[in-house]
This record gives structure tokens, C-alpha cells and sequence, in this order.
């Protein structure tokens, strides 16, 4: 039998790998777990086909591309928070339902960043490259549970973007500060030489160098809860709460 002119059609890369047949969920969890131990600078289609045991092709079935992998990331945080959110059976705040809620969505979102700092960055910058609709239906659940509480509170339009802002921009500028690194010198016994307080000229950052031992310090959860309610207190205020 002749074949027509023309390029003949690709093989279909198999997607069974060491695990057995490949999904969206196993994809998404590997590449997680390769970004926790190595950091998204070892994340490639072609190291995480190596970790599943499949051809790099063959994931373009489930990420359509780098972007769409990242983005991936991010939807697997914010599953990950969906489920700690179910399993919890109780609010951990007092106070009305609505703000015990946020405090509980807040202090979730605070653990799992904390499980897996190396993808932390991708709430920022992902959230920068895309637009409010073509984000994970995970993080604009997210968003549309946030909302939902603040109209509760009695906020609605201009005064409820005002809310999420301010609550969305707290929440990941805290977590983005608690996992900077600060320690310039982990193996150093001195603890001016650990933080590198040396490489700081005294005359020009007095400041800094005596704040330094503090910063080191992370805030926790408690410095979250206690910055959230000065938030919520100033907007309480102009709700009427």
C-alpha cells in the first residue's frame, strides 16, 4: 500500500510509567514533589518524564506546556488547601463566623506555604502572568470563598475588593517574608558572623544591623493572626461589625 505524501503521523508517546498510567493528579504531585526537594529551577518536561518513568512528551497531555505546568503548581497548593480546609471540623477563632473563617483560611494557607517553600514564589509571580478567568478553578474558588465571607460581614462591591485586597496582599506578603532567607552563614557559631552583619557597614545601616538578630526570628502564625485583625478591624469599622 502507497502512504500519500506528507509526514507521516508521530507515535503517541506512552504515558505508563513506573507508576502505572499517568493523570493530571499524579503529574501535578510529582512535579510538586520534585520543586520541594530541588526547587523550581530542576522542574523541566523532560526531568519530571524522568521521575515518572515516561517519555517528556507524553506529559503534554496533561500540562500543554512549561506555563501550563507551573500553573499547575499552583492549582495543586490551593487543592491541597481546599482539602485541609474540609478536613478541619471546627473554626480555631472567635468571634463571628465569618471572620473565625478568614483567620481559618489564612492560618491554612500559612501551613501549606510552609510545607512547600519552594513553590511559595508561583502565588506571586504566576498570579502576575495571569489573567482573573484563566486562573485554576482551585484558586478562584479561593477567591469566590473570601468573597463570600466578606459578604457576610456586610461588604459588597467597591468595599469587598477593598477587603480581598488587603486580606489577599497581607497573607501572601507575610508568607513571602517569613520564607525569606536571612542567615548568610547557617554553619557559623557566632551570631554576627552567621547573620553577616560583617558585609553590612555600621555608619550607613545602624538599623538594620541591630533589627537583624529579630528579623531572623519568624513571626509564626500568631504575627498573622494579630496583623489579620488590625486588618480586619480598621474594615470591621467601615462595615459596621
Amino acid at each position: 500500500m502507497v502512504r500519500p505524501p506528507g509526514p507521516s503521523p508521530a507515535r503517541r508517546a506512552s504515558d505508563r510509567g513506573r507508576y502505572g498510567r499517568l493523570n493530571r493528579e499524579r503529574v501535578l504531585g510529582a512535579a510538586l514533589a520534585l520543586v520541594d526537594r530541588e526547587g523550581l529551577s530542576a522542574l523541566s518536561m523532560r526531568r519530571l518524564g524522568a521521575e515518572l518513568g515516561v517519555e517528556a512528551m507524553a506529559l503534554y497531555r496533561y500540562a500543554a506546556s512549561k506555563d501550563a505546568l507551573l500553573d499547575g503548581l499552583v492549582e495543586a497548593l490551593y487543592l491541597e488547601l481546599e482539602e485541609r480546609l474540609t478536613a478541619e471540623a471546627e473554626a480555631v477563632a472567635d468571634g463571628p463566623s465569618w471572620r473565625a473563617e478568614l483567620h481559618r483560611i489564612a492560618r491554612a494557607t500559612y501551613e501549606v506555604c510552609l510545607a512547600h517553600p519552594q513553590a511559595v514564589p508561583l502565588l506571586t509571580t504566576r498570579m502576575l502572568a495571569v489573567p482573573l478567568a484563566r486562573r485554576p478553578l482551585a484558586v478562584l474558588k479561593d477567591h469566590e470563598r473570601v468573597l463570600a465571607l466578606l459578604g457576610e460581614a456586610g461588604l459588597d462591591g467597591a468595599g469587598a475588593a477593598a477587603v480581598f485586597r488587603a486580606f489577599t496582599a497581607w497573607l501572601l506578603g507575610y508568607v513571602s517574608v517569613e520564607l525569606r532567607p536571612m542567615v548568610d552563614n547557617p554553619d557559623e557559631q557566632d551570631p554576627a558572623f552567621r547573620l553577616g552583619l560583617h558585609r553590612m557597614p555600621p555608619q550607613e545601616l545602624p538599623g538594620l544591623r541591630k533589627a537583624a538578630p529579630a528579623l531572623t526570628e519568624p513571626g509564626g502564625p500568631e504575627g498573622l493572626a494579630a496583623g489579620l485583625d488590625a486588618l480586619l478591624d480598621r474594615f470591621g469599622e467601615i462595615a459596621g461589625k
